[in-house]
């Protein structure tokens, strides 16, 4: 059995490889970033072999000389020691590469090969460091609620009709649940056992009084689920999107019910951010209502089956309403300029369940005019009755009105777009429609020279509080104090490589919880100290008196750690980005602080004066 205040051996090579792996962890952040050049494909596609070269020969051409050009993935990223010359090669190359091309500014880890060949990156830092732009987005969950109801009520009415079960009436009411009256009450119940045995989402239950019948709601499982996927795919069709912008590590993450928080760092045109994050947009081809008479729709006569929608250039146009293609099936889109005319164009490609259906109807309605239709949903605030009420309006255009030639196949274009329409819709074809109507709560832009300012300052507030800490405890302890020093500067060490391991954002609210954990860890020092000072003041020997000074500290410093962990959980589940940044850091440095407070100083005092008991020792002043 090993003699008081001693460790294993294994147990100090531990917390040495722990401490080697946080330096080496943490060594990235020194080496900073370069002011790079991002150069992809549109929808995510391989470069040509001979983007590098041609890269490299327009940089010539310029007499631009870049620090490196690398292939990350399938993009070119080019580096820069300068972001003036950054800027000037973005232009250049965006104005020289093909309209394909998406060209787009980074920062790039300066990291060296050795440290990312074991996956060691640098800090992301977070908007208010970096600059760039915040939304929070609300999504209108309840339109999404009502279309499946609205898909129910047709289905209900279809699957009655079927079973030869008259109602007397059947209808949506505005809080998204069904009326159902029949004529006798003995129908009725056959009714509800049908319903009920067919349509295991719903809930349906008699209603009696003035709307006597029967009442259809969706179950309250059926409803979270449908919310939850709605919030879910939105997200995953906000990232591509901003995948498609070329934004280096944006964030895009839940908020509460109903809520999306992105982050776009770097970008500061917020108007085109929100123009393509915005957008509920998608297509439907429709075949045009040659049958009827578009005079007769114009004096609000529209004929049954059909539907009056205008131009570009303001045209009326009766098509039919049932659409043969949707956006759903589109997988590609790429924007581009036709050979023949060099009119903007977009090529699309389709795929999935609709191509058949498309093909055939093509294939016999050749000669005919199909329509592209152009739905996006835009969302406007009002005041009623002094409250600001929010409204979505579906605006339906045609964008493409052509004779059908031959029957179509996968690839098709079209035509009749300006050259910033055919980019936005190909964008926004690639990254899919948003399955609901979406408006910006709040909205923040933070420029990069505040960010920087932002990070200068934290860097100087974290420089001058270490420095008050690491002198404050090497006058009152000596060498003790030295101790506790070395145990601070390793948990600041580890801290920062934990938080860049598990790929956490660094925020200016961050930066206060590294602050805040310097001075949780030291605090931890001083209850250790002070209980060893109070022991040797009993007349007890240095070997005991450390030994009971650390174990009878250790419960007060895991209370006061426990109870500020809660609290730092309790902030992460209900705060806001910047408050769950400080939220995290907090968590994270009380773990590393508990690591380097209680057993690494435990470690280095046994190593000085662990079974030695001829050894002065003393605990400050």
């Amino acid at each position: 059995m090993l003699p008081i205040n001693t460790y294993p051996r294994w147990k100090y090579f531990l917390l040495l490889a722990i401490l080697v792996v946080g330096i080496l962890y943490s060594l990235p952040n020194l080496y900073g970033e370069d002011p790079s050049v991002q150069i992809g494909r549109e929808g995510g596609e391989v470069l040509a072999i001979e983007t590098e070269q041609q890269v490299q020969d327009i940089l010539s051409q310029y007499q631009i000389v870049p620090k490196a050009i690398e292939h990350q993935g399938v993009d070119l990223l080019v580096r820069f020691k300068h972001p003036e010359v950054q800027l000037k090669a973005k232009d250049i190359l965006k104005a020289t590469l093909p309209s394909d091309t998406v060209v787009a500014l980074n920062l790039a880890p300066a990291t060296p090969k050795w440290l990312q060949a074991i996956s060691a990156n640098p800090l992301k830092l977070g908007l208010d460091l970096r600059g760039g732009v915040h939304f929070l987005l609300e999504v209108d969950t309840e339109a999404t609620v009502r279309r499946r109801m609205e898909g129910f009520l047709s289905d209900i009415r279809h699957h009655l009709r079927e079973e030869r079960l008259r109602y007397e009436d059947i209808h949506l009411d505005s809080h998204h649940a069904i009326f159902l009256s029949f004529e006798s009450g003995s129908l009725e119940d056959i009714a509800l056992t049908f319903l009920k045995s067919h349509f295991p989402d719903l809930d349906i239950v008699k209603v009696v009084g003035e709307l006597k019948g029967l009442k259809v709601t969706l179950s309250e499982p059926a409803l979270q689920t449908l919310r939850n996927d709605t919030i879910e795919q939105t997200i995953v069709t906000l990232r591509n999107r901003v995948n498609e912008l070329g934004v280096a590590e944006s964030i895009v993450q839940r908020q509460g019910l109903n809520r999306v928080v992105v982050e776009l760092p770097g970008v500061q045109d917020t108007a085109r951010a929100k123009d393509i994050l915005g957008k509920t947009a998608t297509l439907e081809f429709v075949m045009q209502d040659d049958e009827h008479d578009v005079r007769e729709a114009l004096g609000g006569r529209t004929p049954p089956g059909a539907r009056l929608l205008k131009t570009t250039k303001g045209h009326p146009v009766l098509v039919k309403k049932r659409a043969i293609l949707t956006g759903d099936s589109i997988s590609g889109a790429v924007a581009g300029y036709d050979s023949r005319d060099a009119r903007p164009t977009v090529s699309v490609r389709v795929s999935g369940a609709g191509l058949g259906v498309f093909k055939k109807v093509t294939r016999e309605n050749v000669g005919k005019q199909m329509a592209v239709v152009y739905i996006e949903t835009k969302t406007s605030e009002h005041l009623v009755d002094g409250v600001m009420v929010k409204e979505h309006k579906l605006f339906e255009k045609v964008i493409s009105l052509a004779t059908i030639q031959s029957g179509l196949g996968s690839q098709f274009q079209i035509t009749g777009l300006t050259q910033a329409e055919a980019e936005d819709l190909a964008l926004l074809l690639r990254a899919g429609a948003l399955p609901a109507a979406i408006s910006i709560v709040e909205e923040r832009t933070v420029g990069p020279s505040l960010g920087q300012e932002n990070i200068h300052l934290g860097v100087i507030s974290m420089e001058v509080g270490l420095a008050c800490v690491l002198l404050f405890m090497l006058c009152y302890y000596s060498v003790m104090g030295l101790i506790a020093d070395l145990a601070l500067v390793i948990n600041l060490i580890l801290l920062v490589a934990i938080q860049a391991m598990v790929g956490a954002t660094l925020t200016l609210p961050g930066i206060a919880g590294i602050v805040l954990t310097m001075g949780m860890a030291v605090d931890a020092n001083v209850l250790i100290f002070e209980r060893i000072r109070e022991e040797m003041r009993l007349g007890r020997s240095v070997q005991l008196s450390i030994h009971s000074g650390f174990e009878r500290a250790f419960s007060t410093i895991m209370d006061s750690n426990i109870t500020t962990l809660i609290a730092a959980v309790v902030l992460f589940s209900l705060g806001t980005g910047p408050v769950r940044g400080f939220a995290v850091t907090l968590s994270l440095g009380i773990l590393t602080s508990m690591l380097t407070t209680v057993t690494g100083t435990r470690a280095m005092v046994n190593l000085m004066y662990g079974n030695k008991p001829n050894r002065t020792f003393r605990v400050g002043i």
